[in-house]
């Protein structure tokens, strides 16, 4: 959705890099082509003047102008700007002190409300409540079904005492729903509401209504970030007639502009709770401002990543790889772990999403977006369609045994020779890595096992190859060099003392196995 305004961003800063200091019109210049950026994004006219003057206003303070770095400095104060019109700091929901915490979705039809209820269900569930889906949408034909349909698909009970369509009072269904919530031990109570095309007194009246029958400890405001500027008038003419607690933003993922999502929150003075990318129940978490300034700046989101990542894995589960890969140079690692590892990033979702959350990763998104999801699933087939002995031991895979895989699998022949191929690359890439080794043609990292031995073997060559500059310690020094190789000559192979016996000698197990 920020692709654009994220594009333009980035070609305004790279103008500025490299730039001792920023002059008046350099200045004047990147807040120009800022205010473009924003209104081609579809962002507010008085969200971009207000955002313009306080970027021009500390840019022309002694942050940027005493800065060792002057367009770092901007570019940091655009990003807190953009945190400011966002939100600022993260808004958390607000539990009752007695069971149940009651949160009410009101939003236009088509918003995604009934959806957005599941996700957040589901949501919710995974931080350890017991929700209750309630559907008060009885006018929309199948709102009903399809809240009970989502409901089963999240895992969490829904309340349907009327079929909908036209029948039942959604203001009675709401009431019914706090008692039967506590009958049932849910301590949260999700109240889906009606929506209609547009704003109207019935519509108002009934979300009144409903709000004053079970009185929410949240209302949260659905609003589909793909209609623009129209978002904000309807967020504003909700909070106006029944009042909102949180913005909830459905269909991120879209291509629209995305001037609704940096709108919203600075108009109508009510935070982004929550945000929905995608489809799927889990295509759904808490809104960062932070994190999605960092985003839209092509910096990455790390920290959201970290996250997924903790979600799916387990801790016992990585130390285990980890003990595997280093041990006898990764050779324990085997196809059947590789196929785990790749099903447990499946789970944390689209492979081009997690990508685009890694920093500079902005500038390959054509890249990114080539990426075909099916090719995992291809790799997938291909492992499972092998042997459990070939799984535990890939370089018995021969000529006939790859067609075998092959036709099992459904690919050519060269697909699985491929494969295996990337195995081993990878294997002994990561084999390195977690013995400290770091990436191939880089050193060693510290704190990770045999990262400081190495260094410490590198700075001791290095030091050996030093001369002083004192010309009498340099000849000594010279001098002792030399009496070491004259008895090093004098010794037999392999640098044996004189007089010693070859046959006591001992090739190393590793040099033994490279002879055969």
């Amino acid at each position: 959705m920020f692709d654009t305004l994220s594009d333009r961003l980035a070609n305004t800063f790279k103008t500025l890099r490299g730039k001792g200091r920023l002059s008046e019109a350099d200045i004047d210049s990147a807040a120009r082509e800022i205010r473009i950026a924003l209104l081609e994004a579809d962002v507010a006219l008085p969200v971009v003047r207000a955002f313009i003057a306080n970027v021009k206003e500390r840019a022309r303070g002694a942050e940027v102008s005493k800065a060792l770095n002057p367009s770092q400095q901007f570019i940091k104060i655009v990003n807190n700007e953009l945190i400011s019109i966002l939100g600022g700091e993260t808004r958390r929901l607000r539990f009752a002190k007695t069971a149940p915490t009651v949160i009410m979705l009101a939003g236009l039809q088509g918003a995604g409300k009934t959806t957005l209820a599941g996700k957040l269900g589901r949501w919710l569930k995974g931080q350890g409540h017991s929700p209750l889906l309630v559907a008060c949408d009885l006018q929309r034909p199948n709102a009903v079904n399809q809240l009970s349909v989502v409901a089963d698909r999240a895992g969490v009970a829904v309340y349907a005492p009327q079929p909908g369509n036209g029948v039942g009072d959604p203001v009675q269904v709401a009431k019914d729903s706090i008692e039967y919530a506590r009958s049932k031990v849910h301590d949260i109570v999700i109240v889906d509401t009606a929506g209609r095309l547009g704003i109207d007194q019935e519509l108002m009246q009934q979300a009144a209504d409903i709000r004053d029958a079970v009185t929410p400890d949240e209302v949260l405001f659905v609003v589909d970030a793909m209609i623009g500027q129209d978002a904000v008038n309807t967020a504003e003419a909700f909070r106006d007639g029944v009042g909102f607690d949180g913005v909830v933003l459905s269909k991120l993922d879209g291509d629209a502009r995305g001037g609704a999502a940096l709108s919203i929150a600075h108009v109508t003075g009510r935070q982004i709770m929550f945000a929905s990318n995608g489809e799927k129940l889990d295509d759904f978490d808490a809104f960062h401002p932070d994190r999605m300034a960092s985003r839209i700046l092509g910096m990455g989101d790390v920290l959201s990543l970290i996250e997924k990542a903790e979600q799916t894995f387990s801790q016992e589960e990585a130390a285990k790889m980890a003990s595997k890969l280093a041990s006898s140079k990764g050779k324990e690692f085997t196809l059947d772990d590789f196929l785990a590892q790749m099903e447990q990033v499946r789970k944390m979702g689209s492979i081009s999403k997690l990508l685009g959350m890694l920093p500079g990763m902005a500038q390959m998104k054509d890249q990114i977006n080539s990426i075909d999801e099916r090719d995992v699933d291809r790799t997938a087939a291909i492992i499972k369609s092998m042997t459990p002995a070939e799984r535990q031991e890939p370089t018995i895979i021969n000529g006939s045994r790859r067609a075998r895989i092959a036709k099992g699998s459904g690919v050519e022949v060269s697909a699985v020779k491929s494969l295996v191929e990337r195995f081993f690359e990878a294997r002994k890439m990561m084999s390195r890595m977690a013995q400290g080794g770091g990436m191939p043609g880089m050193p060693g990292i510290p704190g990770m096992g045999g990262g400081p031995g190495r260094q410490k073997k590198q700075q001791k060559q290095a030091k050996g190859k030093r001369r002083s500059g004192n010309p009498m310690k340099r000849k000594a020094e010279e001098e002792a060099a030399a009496a070491r190789r004259e008895q090093a000559a004098q010794g037999g192979a392999f640098g044996l003392p004189a007089g010693g016996q070859a046959q006591d000698f001992e090739l190393p197990d590793e040099f033994k196995k490279f002879m055969g």
